[in-house]
């Protein structure tokens, strides 16, 4: 068996990380987003990055990171707001950014996992989305082909992991996680606790240990992305 778990987000990145790759990262807003990795690949200071992801994190957190130190090129996401950096760039024309639907882009991603190149969806029909997509009609309704997502490297946020890399996530933390981790060639996994084999129910897995090829055990800050108060 091979030895997933390693000490620090740095060690879990080690090897992994050139310019010009695609990275897909878990998370919505700043919930589950893994955090550290993130850090961790801005320290790497690899460039020209295609991230995967719902969105940017904010301006100093998160995804927004990347955008701050300029390391990423192309945004494929489904959400500009939250972060004034993201929508900067891209207004000035210095970040690219492919739109996709929330839905189509964790089924894009989940699609790719499952070694599905592509899938027809009506999503986006009539939009910008569509352009440029290939349109063919199913039961009387216009649909567009969309790609199934491969990426080079998956970072990903679970609440607990056993030694061979099965994840549970926490609550609302799941979110694009699991779709994240089914489709990076290679995915690190940054968790909360690690424990032995056996210790989680195998009904209560969400992301099987065949997905997981590395995993770091972190302690997380946890922000709070919108604040409100009396």
């Amino acid at each position: 068996m091979t030895q997933k778990i390693v000490s620090s987000p740095a060690a879990a990145l080690e090897g992994l990380t050139c310019n010009d790759i695609t990275v897909a990262v878990g998370g919505f807003g700043l919930c589950g987003i893994p955090e550290q990795l993130i850090i961790a690949l801005r320290d790497s200071g690899a460039t020209g990055l295609t991230a995967v992801s719902n969105n940017a994190g904010v301006d100093d957190w998160g995804l927004g990171l990347l955008l701050q130190s300029r390391q990423i090129k192309r945004m494929v996401s489904s959400y500009v707001g939250e972060n004034a950096e993201f929508e900067r760039q891209y207004l000035a024309g210095e970040l690219e950014l492919e739109f996709t639907p929330q839905g189509t882009l964790a089924e894009r991603m989940r699609a790719g996992g499952a070694g599905i190149p592509g899938f027809y969806t009506r999503t986006g029909v009539g939009t910008v989305v569509a352009e440029g997509k290939e349109h063919r009609e199913f039961q009387g309704h216009t649909h567009i082909l969309e790609a199934g997502i491969l990426a080079d490297l998956s970072l990903v946020k679970a609440w607990k992991a056993d030694e061979v890399g099965n994840l549970v996530y926490r609550k609302t933390a799941r979110n694009f996680n699991p779709a994240v981790a089914m489709c990076g060639r290679t995915t690190v996994a940054e968790v909360e606790e690690i424990v032995p084999v056996g210790s989680i129910d195998p009904d209560q897995v969400h992301t099987p240990g065949i997905y997981v090829d590395r995993i770091v055990q972190t302690m997380s800050e946890k922000r709070i992305e919108q604040r409100t108060v009396s």
